[in-house]
């Protein structure tokens, strides 16, 4: 029985006329590998492959020059005791790094167009049949995953980022619960609530109009439904919920710490040092390498500083383009011909601008890698983790502005600064900025999210698994080869099954440098959405889990069957990801402080309960406390303050036999000069309060949260101490037995 081989890479190239300049360049090349023992073999089809093969010396060197490196084997070669995931990174960082007598390296040639392209294979092991049977399905959905396999066959990094998405996900069904237990409790106070009454029971309180033209008063109890809805959302329940989500936050961090302590630990990987890594693996490709030493420009970075502040100014931009639209749409829908256009203006604005918003983010977020990595290069970072970790921190930060920068409008800007009747803010002085409900802003945020959330998930999803693996078919038919008809005398030839294999996963789907990158920035982005403005949307994690479910065999799906082997990265961490999530945690602090106290209710409420209500005013006590509070929110205007170009004889309602003196808007004004009362400085005081209090109290529950559960578990380092002692205890009785020598 034939032995089949095993080759590290797999080296793809177009097949040149002989002598030309592309021709001559791969032979250099080659001959390169060659010369540091590699064993090449050649396969010709419509493309030419390149299997190439390290020297055991390489392995040799490397297991020399790291001190503890892979004590626990993950699948030694028969060869060399050496995990494959080693062997391929090993093999992949000499292929980049070889350097021709033309000065090129393996990215230069592939620039221009001398190899195709390069990659490891899927080799059938043991380990892939396991993952593709018990990793890799749709039944396996609710199934633990194999973290320990997918390190032996994709490496730490990887392995990391599914044992990461795991505990997420794991966590995110206690905080889903509780969203769903505060959404319920929404709902049965449905109809029950105080507010909600008062406004559907507002057959007579007439609101001012919402545009300038052709725009009716309306009744305050027209929009009975949207009140129920608001208070469905905004209630008691949310001000708990954003606190809870504020401290899972932490407590999902610090425990994810213990867990990566545990799980590197495991591995031998806790102190590995990827600096001497990479040092050593620059030795065993050249000897007479010189490290680059580190450098810092201040001009560099006043540049690259000044780049992104920029990037976000254009992001900021792009929100305030938003804000017009919808401005915009507002104003055309109330003069639409259709009954249902004018009557549902505001939420159909809300809806197609949130739709507006999500092409946007899809648009922006090529625009943003490619800045990123411009800046990046800007930078000239020392190394690739070095560059990696930059270009996080910055398309990070650019797609944290697409995403919410809008949100952020909705939530804190948005019925605060249109002004009031009779002297609106406007767009170029002809249209009016957009108006709250007077039950709050609250439900515009929640729709804004609801929208982007479901879109960016099963869109990006399916857009996800339906282009690799329609990509995927296309290049299997492409590379199909046609079979010949075979005469009687001929004998069939015998096929390389190398070549086989090498056809196979050339047809799969080419992966890069940020293929888990992307997997990880989708979860950050969607971590900021289910935590910072959670307080407005407490279906956001339930939403979330539901999606991760999915997105864990997704992303397992597409690694095994639809691309390529990708090169496999030792780590022990999941690096400056940490440091984002720790800031996201924070940001949600601020986040949810601001919403309740800002977009919410649930002060003005408050304020009025304990200070305005029948309650106080008549100690009256066998009514709810809030009664009369939608009539107490609502200031007077006289329609002869109108601005000149307000056609009020056009807005009249059909019912109303005399002429109408005044219309109501929310606001706490003075009904005599429009100035602010009282009541508006107590919200006022009251909010800030509120928010400075909020934020102490939910920032200290944090530090104590993180103070309570140790980083590293007990466990792990008794198991440190009891090596540090084993090892001390046992060169001294090697000191002693060398003594009694």
């Amino acid at each position: 029985m034939q032995v089949e081989e095993k080759w590290d890479f797999v080296l793809v190239s177009d097949i040149h006329e002989v002598g030309s300049e592309k021709e001559i360049k791969r032979k250099k090349f080659l001959d390169e590998l060659s010369k540091k023992g590699f064993t090449i073999k050649k396969i010709e089809d419509k493309k030419l492959f390149y299997g190439v093969r390290a020297p055991k010396q390489i392995f040799q060197k490397y297991q020399r020059l790291q001190r503890n490196p892979d004590s626990r084997p993950q699948n030694p070669n028969n060869d060399h005791n050496i995990p494959v995931t080693t062997r391929i990174q090993i093999v992949n960082f000499i292929l980049q790094n070889t350097v021709t007598p033309d000065l090129e390296k393996l990215r230069d040639l592939m620039k221009k167009k001398v190899f195709e392209t390069m990659f490891p294979l899927h080799e059938k092991e043991d380990f892939r049949e396991f993952l593709e049977e018990n990793w890799a399905r749709w039944r396996t959905i609710f199934h633990r995953q194999p973290i320990e396999k997918i390190r032996c066959y994709f490496g730490e990094k990887v392995a990391l980022y599914f044992a990461w998405l795991g505990w997420y996900t794991y966590l995110l069904g206690f905080a889903a619960l509780a969203g769903v237990v505060v959404f319920v409790a929404g709902i049965t106070v449905f109809s029950s609530s105080q507010v909600s009454k008062e406004i559907c029971e507002a057959n007579t309180t007439i609101m001012c109009p919402l545009c300038d033209q052709k725009c009716p008063f309306w009744l305050l109890s027209d929009t009975c439904t949207y009140a129920k809805v608001t208070h469905m959302i905004d209630n008691e329940g949310t001000v708990v919920f954003a606190m809870f989500m504020a401290i899972w936050a932490t407590v999902f961090l610090e425990l994810w710490k213990r867990q990566r302590a545990t799980v590197v630990t495991d591995w031998d990987l806790y102190r590995w040092d990827e600096e001497e890594e990479e040092l050593a693996m620059e030795l065993i490709n050249n000897l007479q390498h010189e490290p680059q030493q580190y450098q810092h420009s201040y001009l560099r970075s006043t540049i690259v500083l000044l780049l992104v502040l920029l990037m976000i100014v254009v992001q900021i931009g792009i929100a305030h383009a938003l804000v017009i639209y919808r401005v915009i749409a507002t104003a055309l829908f109330t003069q639409s011909n259709l009954e249902f256009l004018r009557e549902q203006a505001n939420t159909m604005a809300v809806i197609t601008g949130a739709v507006l918003h999500y092409i946007t983010i899809v648009i922006m977020t090529k625009v943003n890698r490619h800045v990123a990595l411009y800046l990046c290069d800007l930078e000239k970072p020392r190394t690739f983790s070095h560059r990696e970790n930059n270009f996080t921190v910055k398309i990070f930060t650019f797609q944290f502005f697409t995403h919410f920068s809008s949100l952020i409008y909705i939530a804190f800007f948005l019925g605060r600064i249109n002004g009031r009747p009779g002297n609106y803010v406007r767009i170029a002085g002809k249209w009016r900025l957009e108006e709250c409900h007077p039950s709050g802003c609250i439900t515009d945020l929640c729709i804004q999210m609801a929208i982007i959330m479901l879109l960016k998930q099963t869109i990006s999803n399916v857009i996800e698994y339906l282009i690799p693996w329609i990509t995927h078919k296309r290049r299997k038919k492409q590379q199909r080869p046609k079979k010949r008809s075979m005469m009687v005398w001929e004998e069939e030839e015998v096929e390389d099954p190398c070549k086989r294999q090498w056809l196979s996963n050339y047809q799969l789907n080419e992966v890069n440098v940020f293929s888990l990158f992307d997997e990880f920035l989708e979860m950050v982005i969607q971590y900021s959405f289910t935590t910072i403005f959670v307080a407005a949307f407490p279906l956001a994690p339930l939403l979330a889990f539901c999606n991760n479910l999915f997105e864990i065999r997704l992303d397992a799906i597409k690694m095994m069957r639809l691309h390529r082997r990708m090169v496999p990265r030792k780590a022990n961490d999941i690096g400056i990801w940490l440091q984002v999530l720790e800031a996201i945690g924070i940001l949600a602090v601020i986040g949810n402080g601001l919403v309740i106290a800002i977009t919410s209710d649930f002060i003005p409420m408050l304020v009025y309960k304990y200070t305005y209500s029948p309650c106080v005013t008549e100690n009256i006590t066998g009514v709810d406390c809030s009664t009369g509070y939608i009539n107490h929110s609502l200031s007077v205007f006289r329609i002869q303050d109108f601005e000149p170009h307000t056609k009020v004889s056009e807005t009249l309602l059909d019912f109303v036999t005399d002429e109408i003196k005044e219309c109501r808007y929310q606001d706490y004004r003075n009904a005599d000069d429009y100035s602010y009362t009282v009541q508006f400085w107590h919200i006022f005081a009251t909010r800030l309060a509120f928010l400075i209090l909020f934020e102490h109290v939910a920032l200290c529950v944090k530090l104590i949260a993180a103070w309570y559960v140790p980083d590293v578990p007990q466990s792990v380092m008794n198991q440190f101490l009891d090596r540090k002692h084993s090892n001390l205890r046992k060169e001294l009785s090697m000191m002693e037995y060398s003594t009694e020598v």
